[in-house]
């Protein structure tokens, strides 16, 4: 079954926040309610003593960083006077001293905490906030787009059921969800997530008053960068435009939409567009 994002993207950031920070403990959750994360995953532990422990906000220093949606760290963790001692009993278990807790921040809301500590009391220098701001900021971006997938589909699923006849505004409304999704589904860690929405687009997509035959349609094979770049190219955008939007570079832009002009025998971006529109390809 596949690993939700909490999983999957906190345990690369914590592996990724050991490997450029030299810390030799990484470990963090995400907030199950406005006030409460739960240690779900661990990297570098020797014991099981932080799995499962819940923070609250305000308390320790993990809590303090969820309170101030802002790093803190601390020398010495057991004998601190900036923190309260809740977790000491696993801190200590742990072996750890020097700790720095930064949050996960998603639209001005704290969505979780990551944790990066040493075994002896040292004062953590600006490379390794960085290491772990750094880390926080890969958990923020995937669970960004998780959250826009996620609107998008249940925006999109009426849109698609209503098809040819919605209104023209809301035709339109639909073929920009559909180029979104689609340019959003590269960054898409979850593959369950990442399947439901690229089954969307394909339903967008046949969702179109404008059919060829079926025999017409199955003649047309676009590789999935070519529908975005399209897709991009349908909604006015210039080669420099979808590049930004698809995480691509201009040339490699070009590249796929001469190659998709071709596939579709059109001369012109606009005959591209009306002949994937045609082959069921775009909305």
């Amino acid at each position: 079954m596949p690993e939700p994002v909490d999983a999957v993207e906190m345990r690369t950031a914590l592996a990724g926040l050991r490997r450029t920070s030299g810390l030799p403990v990484a470990f963090g959750g995400l907030l199950s309610d406005a006030r409460h994360a739960r240690i779900a995953e661990l990297d570098g532990a020797r014991t099981g003593a932080l799995r499962g422990l819940v923070i609250s906000a305000g308390s320790g220093l993990g809590g303090k960083a969820i309170a101030l949606a802002r790093p803190c760290a601390v020398t010495d963790y057991p004998v601190s006077r900036h923190i309260s001692h809740e977790y000491d009993t696993a801190v200590a278990a742990e072996g750890l001293r020097s700790v720095v807790a930064v949050p996960v921040v998603v639209r001005r809301r704290v969505r979780g905490v990551l944790y990066g500590a040493l075994r002896t009391p040292v004062s953590l220098g600006d490379r390794t906030f960085d290491a772990a701001v750094a880390a926080a900021r890969d958990v923020e971006q995937a669970l960004a787009v998780r959250d826009e997938v996620r609107e998008l589909l249940a925006l999109t699923q009426e849109q698609a059921a209503a098809g040819p006849g919605a209104a023209p505004g809301a035709w339109e409304d639909v073929r920009e969800a559909h180029r979104e999704l689609r340019a959003l589904a590269p960054r898409v860690a979850d593959p369950a997530l990442r399947d439901a929405l690229l089954a969307v687009c394909g339903r967008l997509a046949s969702a179109s008053g404008a059919r060829a035959t079926p025999a017409a349609a199955m003649e047309v094979r676009l590789a999935p960068r070519e529908v975005d770049v399209v897709a991009c190219v349908a909604a006015g955008a210039t080669n420099a435009a979808a590049a930004r939007q698809l995480g691509l570079r201009p040339e490699t832009v070009k590249g796929y939409l001469r190659s998709a002009m071709r596939k579709l025998g059109a001369h012109t971006r606009l005959e591209a567009v009306v002949a994937a529109r045609r082959a069921g390809l775009l909305p």
